[in-house]
């Protein structure tokens, strides 16, 4: 009797409040993690929106440099222009100025030999002595006239010189905002490669370990015949739940992907080399297209927004098996999902 007693009493045992106190516990544990995950989402689109000001900011001051040089190039073109324009001068009024030089000198010659002759020829050497005094004060008018246009040749080759280091100036400007906004996109780049892994990465988690599913380079890969029948490009009915899975990936993957980067999921389809003998499809090009459409139709259907969907269809000219066997045929009929920018 005492032994039936104390098993009584065992099987009552109230396990109840340890079982509360896990659940507790457990429930602070994960309001407590996605707290931290809301605070971290909120950090990276505020980052991310500080680099959009920037390269906006970049995008603008490259603008400005660019108009900045082509007015300096303008004003270098119309001041070599001026330099060409006075050289011309000077070359003619150098030109002038040896003409009247020689003039002078054969006058001042004619003067020395008059001076032996007779004195009915005094009036003929004033005359000549009056022309010989004319063209000295018009040489000098020259020389002035010379100096006056070097000294303004030597102020524009100094304007050009200003101006040739204010263009090297603004090259090397332009050069380094290039290099920054080439930065920027990097960045970009980068962060749609880390969408694009999460992306495979959901898709691989939610179509299971398959070996008709795999990922190759920058594409995820499944092979048609889970989608279509023999020479058709209409979805078969058992082929919808896979699909569905996809498409919920894709407007998941839309709500994480910031709006400012320009994205799109090219949908592939390809066939193998074999032609296509009747049905409706005139050529593997037509049923690769048409496989294509399909699955993009689907998935607008199920939600994912049609500016992030491209249809794409490749024939049999993009194989990733050049064997002849049945097998090969196989792994080159397929379709393909590729995150790209837009």
């Amino acid at each position: 009797m005492a032994l039936t007693r104390m098993r009584r009493g065992e099987s009552g045992m109230n396990y109840w409040p340890g079982f509360v106190d896990a659940l507790s516990t457990l429930i602070l544990s994960i309001i407590f993690i996605l707290t931290v995950f809301v605070v971290v989402q909120f950090y990276l689109q505020q980052e991310v929106a500080g680099k959009d000001t920037a390269l906006t900011r970049l995008n603008a001051q490259i603008a400005q440099l660019t108009e900045l040089l082509s007015m300096e190039k303008s004003s270098k073109a119309n001041l070599e222009d001026q330099l060409a324009q006075l050289h011309a001068s000077l070359a003619i009024a150098e030109s002038e100025r040896d003409k009247l030089q020689s003039q002078a000198d054969s006058t001042s010659a004619g003067v020395a030999a008059v001076q032996g002759r007779a004195a009915d020829l005094a009036g003929q050497l004033e005359g000549e002595k009056r022309i010989s005094s004319k063209a000295l004060a018009q040489v000098e008018i020259l020389n002035q006239q010379i100096a006056a246009l070097r000294r303004q040749l030597a102020a524009l080759e100094q304007t050009l010189d200003a101006s040739e280091q204010r263009d090297k100036e603004s090259q090397a400007k332009i050069a380094d905002l290039g290099q920054r906004l080439n930065i920027a996109l990097a960045q970009k780049v980068q962060e749609l490669s880390r969408y694009r892994s999460d992306f495979f990465g959901k898709l691989r988690e939610i179509l299971g370990n398959r070996p008709d599913v795999r990922v190759v380079g920058d594409r995820f890969v499944l092979q048609s015949e889970l989608f279509f029948d023999t020479g058709k490009a209409d979805i078969k009915s058992e082929a919808t739940a896979e699909l569905d899975k996809v498409a919920g990936a894709l407007v998941e993957l839309e709500k994480r992907i910031p709006a400012d980067i320009a994205w799109v999921v090219r949908v592939d389809g390809h066939t193998d080399v074999r032609p296509v003998t009747g049905g409706q499809f005139g050529s593997n090009w037509g049923l690769s297209a048409a496989r294509a459409i399909s699955v993009v139709q689907y998935l607008i259907a199920k939600g994912v927004s049609p500016q992030r969907l491209v249809a794409a269809g490749f024939g049999e000219f993009q194989p990733i098996d050049l064997g002849t066997t049945e097998d090969a045929y196989k792994r080159n009929r397929r379709i393909e999902f590729k995150l790209t920018e837009r």
